[in-house]
């Protein structure tokens, strides 16, 4: 019984060594066998979609020839990579769907990448908008041209155009100007003197009295002539009380012409606004609606007036012994620009130059169906008329049919943005003028509005046709 009792001591002793050894181990309910203690996998990253970054690049100034190359940049800040969809859909600039372009694109984690989408076909010219998607978000929505210079619409001038406005200038030359000059010695300078000058253009209509217009003058003092340089205005949004710029004499010897015309700027304020030299109020009886004003009746529609009213500053300047008739030019924005055309067709003198900035009164029939300001108004001011009768009417104020009387040398420029003057209007006129290739020029702003391009300079087009 010794013996047996010793052996199964031995045998427990040496099981406890054995445990102790780490030869084995206890195994517990809340142990998984077939799991490392210590767990290395690494399960893959999802990308977060909200955080990829898209825009649309400005390439070739949007304008291009046959097919747009629109160029999406896609930045995807994920740690892995990612497949995105993108769409363009593209629409003239009268609303006409035109085409859809469906395209995918794999970016690599924290990578990036610009992605060009173009049509399959050519594309006619003309201003087209498209509104570009990624991953179904509106990365950007724009207007971009293709070959703008090739946009035909022809002049749709009545048969009796010439024959209006030769009246129009009849009318003007029976009218005494009867220009009065103020001088306004605080803006003098070394070179130049600084005049107000009211002067009278025609009545609003084949009828009635006169109507003064203002303006301010700046004339060379050496005795010598000089190039004669016109300022037209674009649309008084300014209101009645604000002040009117007067230049000053300046470091140059340029004779200058700043015009007020008709029911705008200086003609458009009270005395107590203080303009130098206007001590009267001026009252204007357009309602501030100028496009509005007598609307249908072109004999006595508001540009009719305002066209002759360019007319006659041209006519006030030759009466200036500093003025040099041989080196004329104008230059405006918007309602100027429309000025500055109107003015260089109906001149009595040639014009060397003029810069018309994103011009108004262009292309009105493609303008109803593009919209703008004069279609908004034009709209607003039909009435009874058909269609066909407010075109025929708008026919004699349209720049595009003003340009066919045109061969000086122009600049002119669009925003491709631009809803108050859109850009087809203002290129069909351009693209209507007699003047040589070599003697044209224009800029565009493709992401701009209603405003100049990058760049703008008129003088220095003028001065190197000086």
């Amino acid at each position: 019984m010794k013996t047996k009792f010793y052996l199964l001591a031995v045998i427990a002793c040496a099981l406890v060594l054995l445990g102790a050894c780490g030869c084995g181990r206890t195994i517990t309910q809340t142990e998984d066998p077939d799991k490392p203690k210590n767990d290395t996998t690494k399960v893959e990253e999802k990308p977060d979609l909200s955080k990829i970054k898209q825009s649309v690049l400005v390439t070739d100034d949007w304008v291009w020839s046959k097919k747009p190359q629109i160029t999406v940049h896609i930045e995807n800040p994920n740690k892995v990579a990612v497949k995105l969809g993108v769409k363009v859909k593209i629409s003239t600039d009268s609303k006409q769907n035109i085409a859809e372009i469906v395209d995918s694109v794999d970016i690599a984690a924290n990578g990036k990448v610009d992605h060009i989408m173009t049509t399959s076909e050519n594309l006619e010219p003309g201003i087209y908008r498209a509104i570009c998607f990624v991953n179904g978000k509106n990365a950007r929505s724009f207007y971009f041209a293709i070959d703008p210079f090739d946009i035909k619409s022809e002049p749709d001038m009545q048969p009796d155009f010439d024959a209006f406005w030769q009246a129009a200038k009849d009318q003007l030359a029976a009218v005494n100007m009867d220009a009065k000059l103020t001088e306004i010695p605080e803006k003098n300078s070394s070179t130049r003197k600084v005049y107000l000058v009211e002067m009278y253009s025609v009545p609003d209509g084949l009828e009635g009295e006169p109507v003064k217009i203002r303006g301010y003058y700046c004339e060379p003092q050496d005795g010598q002539k000089h190039p004669v340089i016109l300022h037209f205005y674009g649309y008084d949004t300014a209101g009645s009380k604000a002040k009117c710029e007067c230049p000053s004499g300046g470091s140059s010897n340029y004779a200058e012409f700043y015009l007020s015309h008709r029911g705008q700027y200086l003609n458009n304020r009270p005395a107590s606004t203080k303009n130098p030299g206007v001590e009267e109020d001026c009252i204007n009886v357009y309602n501030s609606d100028w496009f509005a004003f007598n609307f249908g009746d072109k004999n006595s529609y508001y540009y009719r007036g305002a066209f002759m009213d360019c007319v006659q500053a041209v006519r006030f300047m030759a009466t200036r012994s500093t003025s040099d008739m041989t080196k004329l030019f104008a230059e405006g924005s918007s309602q100027g620009g429309a000025l500055s055309y109107a003015c260089a067709a109906l001149s009595d003198y040639p014009f060397t130059a003029i810069a018309a900035n994103v011009a108004f009164l262009g292309d009105f029939a493609e303008a109803m169906e593009i919209g703008g300001l004069a279609a908004e108004i034009s709209k607003r001011c039909k009435g009874s008329m058909s269609t066909e009768d407010m075109l025929t009417f708008l026919s004699y104020f349209d720049t595009k049919n003003m340009a066919t009387r045109i061969s000086c040398a122009v600049m002119g420029s669009s925003g491709l943005q631009d809803d108050v003057c859109p850009p087809r209007t203002n290129v069909v006129p351009f693209n209507n003028l007699k003047t040589p290739a070599s003697e044209k020029k224009y800029m565009w702003g493709p992401e701009m509005g209603h405003d100049y391009p990058k760049g703008w300079n008129a003088m220095a087009f003028f001065k190197e046709r000086m």
